[in-house]
């Protein structure tokens, strides 16, 4: 239970986030967007309805698909997600309405992005999913295995081409901008603090690098069998993963231990285990 209301709380944060970017960017900038609040907006022009309310039928209809295709336990997982948008940018157009931080379509285009990207991130980093589009997506791969990036990027293709309808051109190239701009973001906000470093060490002084890495900044190291190519001598290579910034103060100390070994350095996308998603 305490995980489940971890998660619902923040999928609530960034559904807010979403729906806070939609209101102060998206509305007065007049540029479009895909997923369930593109759809929103076609509806909108076609119904003259509030784009809240557009979003959460769609998203009512959805969720409805996702009961009968793929079971009351997704049904349950994605309700957090698809209400708790709609609801919130219901809030957010009555508490900003007419506020305007700039309607210049190209910040707006770029803040928007990265706003939605934060959004995406923070719900998925979560474990936990935004509902609305992602259901037609999640359906089709697991009944026809269609992958599920290559059917995201088809529904949103479609939806930003039936926006060619309400919207002037300039409008739709933003949009294309902004899908480009927040599927970066959302990249780079998914790795925000989970980047590491490798390190792989080869020297004739292994025993002493070890102690070294142990007294220095209580990391973990695996030894690994090794032999050179040349000479063919067998020796111990060190296998280490460190933070960003242990890093500079590691290979000081190394250097000290030996200034003539060779040093690889490597990025790492995510680390779990013992001392990084454990405690030591």
């Amino acid at each position: 239970m305490k995980n489940q209301l971890k998660t619902i709380f923040w999928v609530i944060v960034g559904n807010f986030i979403y729906a806070l970017a939609v209101q102060i960017f998206l509305v007065p900038s007049n540029i479009v967007t895909a997923g369930a609040t593109g759809l929103g907006l076609i509806l909108q022009h076609l119904l003259h309805i509030d784009l809240s309310m557009a979003v959460l039928g769609i998203n009512v209809v959805l969720m409805l698909l996702g009961l009968v295709c793929l079971g009351k336990e997704f049904f349950i997982g994605s309700l957090a997600g698809s209400l708790s948008f709609p609801l919130e940018l219901a809030f957010v157009e009555k508490v900003l309405d007419g506020v305007v931080l700039t309607k210049d379509p190209l910040l707006c285009t770029i803040f928007l992005g990265l706003s939605v990207g934060l959004s995406l991130a923070v719900i998925i980093r979560a474990g936990a999913s935004s509902g609305g589009m992602d259901i037609p997506p999640i359906i089709l791969y697991r009944k026809f295995k269609v992958p599920m990036s290559a059917s995201m990027y088809a529904f949103d293709g479609c939806i930003v081409i039936a926006l060619c309808k309400f919207y002037p051109i300039e409008s739709i190239l933003y949009g294309i901008i902004l899908v480009m701009v927040y599927t970066m973001a959302m990249d780079k906000f998914l790795l925000f603090g989970a980047t590491k470093v490798e390190l792989k060490i080869i020297s004739q002084k292994s025993g002493e690098i070890k102690e070294a890495i142990y007294d220095s900044i209580d990391r973990g190291v695996t030894l690994i069998s090794a032999k050179g190519g040349f000479v063919e001598n067998e020796f111990d290579m060190i296998f280490t993963v460190v933070n960003s910034r242990e890093l500079a103060k590691l290979e000081k100390k190394i250097k000290e231990v030996d200034p003539m070994c060779f040093l690889t350095v490597s990025q790492v996308k995510e680390v779990k285990g013992r001392g990084f998603t454990y405690q030591k």
